[in-house]
């Protein structure tokens, strides 16, 4: 399993508005790519970054279904995010192999 982690560093002034955007519309249709298997959002509470840190996580059955995904859908975040948002975020993404899956 291969875990995609997105982490998301954005200004204060934009939080509520960019939760409500990604947990009613960004998180859902990723999931609709069928890509992911399953997700979570969680926010980050010791971030030493100014600003606010989420960390949305989806998980892949496998690298060479997060490499497709990747190729197909490659800025799917950045390229979906509404132009109100622009400047005001920054995004980290990651993946990683699950080791231990205890």
């Amino acid at each position: 399993m291969i875990l995609y982690n997105v982490t998301i560093i954005l200004d204060n002034e934009i939080q509520i508005e960019w939760l409500n955007w990604m947990q009613k519309k960004q998180i859902p249709e990723l999931m609709e790519t069928g890509y992911f298997v399953s997700n979570r959002l969680l926010k980050i509470l010791d971030s030493p970054n100014e600003g606010v840190t989420y960390c949305v996580q989806f998980v892949a059955e496998s690298i060479e279904k997060l490499n497709d995904f990747k190729q197909k859908h490659g800025q799917f975040l950045e390229a979906n995010t509404p132009t109100e948002f622009n400047n005001k975020l920054v995004i980290f993404p990651t993946a990683m192999e699950f080791i231990d899956n205890q």
